[in-house]
C-alpha cells in the first residue's frame, strides 16, 4: 500500500489554525504585576481622559464671535489737547485698532523739486545720481545732484517737498498709559444654540464704568487699563509707546455645558505678537489734503508710532453625549488588554522557566479524522495535555493551571 502524500511545509504553515489557549499562572510577582498594569490603565482612563479632558462629550469648537472696542482718554501731545478721534484708528471700535503715542509732522508739502533728505542719496556730482535707481524713498530722481544745505549735497527728487525726515527726535504721549479699553464680547456656539457675552447679565448689580480689570481682583471686569494690558503683556510702556508694537488680548471661552451655562466665563490673556521679529516696532504713514489760496494743493505728512491692539477670541463648548462616551468606555476595556501582552512578554522572555511557560502556552496538535477510542494508542493519557505537566484542571475545558 503506497504511502499517503505528505503536503510541502509552507502549504501546512498556510492552512494551519490557531486559537487561544488559557493557562493560570500561580505567580505573585505576575498577578501583581498584571493587576498593576490594569490599574494603572483604568486610572488613566478615568482621571485624564474623562474627567480631565472630558472625552464624555460632545465638542463644538465652532465659535462665533464679535467684538466691539472703544478707548477712553484725553492726552496732550505737541502742545494740543488730543481726544480719541485724534488717536485711535480706525474708528469704527472694530477688533484691531492702533492708539497712536507718537507722531513726526512734515507739513506744508507740496508737488516739486527739492533736495533727497536721506543720507543715502548724498552725492558730489550728477554722475553719482545717474547710477542709482530712479526712485527714492521720496520720489523720483531727477539725474542731477543738488545743494542740501551749505555744507551737503543730495540727489534732485521729483515729488511732495520738503521731504520727510523721520530721524529726528520727537516726545511720546504719557498719557496714553492711563487710558482705558471697553471690550464687549457675544460669543455663540452653533452646535448646542448657547449665547453668551462678557458683560455682566441685565439687573445682576455693580457699577460696570467703575470696575477696572485686574487677573486677581476683578478678572471679569471689560474695562482695561493700557498700562495694564502693556505690563500683563511683559512689556514696558514708554519703550512699547516709543517704537510702536503689536500686542494681542486674547479672550478665552472654554465652557462645560454640563455645569450650567453660568459657568461659562472668559478668561483674558495678553502677549506681544511681534516680540520674535528683527524688525520690531509699528507705524504707519497717513497725510491730510488741503488747498491754499493760490490753487496748489499741499498736505501735512504724518508718520505715527503706536501700538496695536488685536482681540482675538477662541475656546470651545462640550455637553454629554452617548456616542463618545460609549467610544470611549469600549476603548478602556479594550485597552485593559494590554497588561495581559505585556504579562505575556515578561511570563515568557524574562522570568526563571521561561522554557517551561513557552510549552505549556504553546501546543501543536495535529488533525485526526476519528475520535480514538480509550484503548486507543494515539488517546492522551488522563490528566495530561500534550508535554505541560498541571497540578490542577479547572472546570473550563480550555483553562488549565500552573502551580508556582
Amino acid at each position: 500500500m503506497p504511502a499517503p502524500r505528505r503536503c510541502p511545509p509552507w502549504a501546512m504553515q498556510f492552512f494551519s489554525y490557531e486559537t487561544p489557549k488559557s493557562v493560570v499562572v500561580r505567580s505573585w510577582v505576575m498577578g501583581a504585576t498584571h493587576r498593576a498594569v490594569q490599574l494603572l490603565i483604568l486610572a488613566y482612563f478615568i482621571g485624564w481622559v474623562f474627567l480631565h479632558e472630558k472625552a464624555y462629550q460632545v465638542r463644538d469648537t465652532a465659535i462665533e464671535s464679535s467684538v466691539v472696542t472703544k478707548v477712553k482718554g484725553i492726552g496732550r501731545y505737541a502742545g494740543r489737547v488730543l481726544d480719541t478721534a485724534d488717536y485711535v484708528t480706525p474708528p469704527q471700535g472694530t477688533s484691531v485698532f492702533v492708539v497712536v503715542t507718537k507722531q513726526i509732522l512734515t507739513e506744508q508739502q507740496a508737488q516739486g523739486l527739492c533736495p533727497e533728505s536721506e543720507a543715502a542719496f548724498r552725492c558730489r556730482s550728477d554722475r553719482d545720481c545717474r547710477d542709482r535707481s530712479p526712485t527714492s524713498g521720496s520720489g523720483l530722481l531727477t539725474g542731477r545732484c543738488v545743494p542740501y544745505n551749505g555744507t551737503l549735497r543730495t540727489c534732485e527728487i521729483r515729488g511732495w517737498c520738503p521731504p520727510e525726515v523721520d530721524t529726528v527726535d520727537v516726545p511720546i504721549m504719557l498719557e496714553a498709559e492711563n487710558f482705558t479699553l471697553f471690550i464687549k464680547n457675544s460669543i455663540r456656539f452653533p452646535l448646542f444654540g448657547f449665547e453668551k457675552a462678557n458683560l455682566p447679565p441685565p439687573g445682576a448689580g455693580g457699577d460696570l464704568g467703575r470696575c477696572r480689570f485686574h487677573p486677581q481682583l476683578q478678572p471679569l471686569c471689560p474695562i482695561l487699563r493700557l498700562g495694564d494690558v502693556v505690563r500683563l503683556a511683559g512689556q514696558d510702556f514708554r519703550t512699547l509707546a516709543a517704537t510702536g508694537g503689536v500686542l494681542a488680548i486674547k479672550i478665552g471661552w472654554v465652557c462645560d455645558l454640563d455645569r450650567g451655562g453660568e459657568r461659562c466665563l472668559p478668561r483674558y490673556s495678553f502677549t506681544r505678537l511681534d516680540g520674535l521679529s528683527h524688525a520690531t516696532g509699528y507705524n504707519f504713514r497717513h497725510a491730510r489734503y488741503h488747498h491754499c489760496q493760490d490753487g496748489t494743493e499741499r498736505r501735512t505728512l504724518t508718520k505715527a508710532f503706536g501700538i496695536r491692539f488685536d482681540v482675538l477670541v477662541y475656546g470651545h463648548a462640550g455637553k454629554f453625549g452617548i456616542v463618545p462616551t460609549l467610544i470611549n468606555t469600549v476603548a478602556a476595556f479594550t485597552s485593559i488588554g494590554v497588561g495581559t501582552v505585556l504579562c505575556d512578554i515578561i511570563l515568557l522572555n524574562f522570568l526563571k522557566g521561561a522554557e517551561h511557560y513557552k510549552a505549556c502556552k504553546f501546543e501543536e496538535v495535529p488533525e485526526v479524522d476519528m475520535v480514538p477510542s480509550p484503548g486507543s494508542p494515539t488517546a492522551p493519557a488522563p490528566g495530561g495535555l500534550g508535554l505541560c505537566p498541571r497540578d490542577k484542571q479547572s472546570t473550563d475545558s480550555g483553562t488549565f493551571s500552573l502551580g508556582h
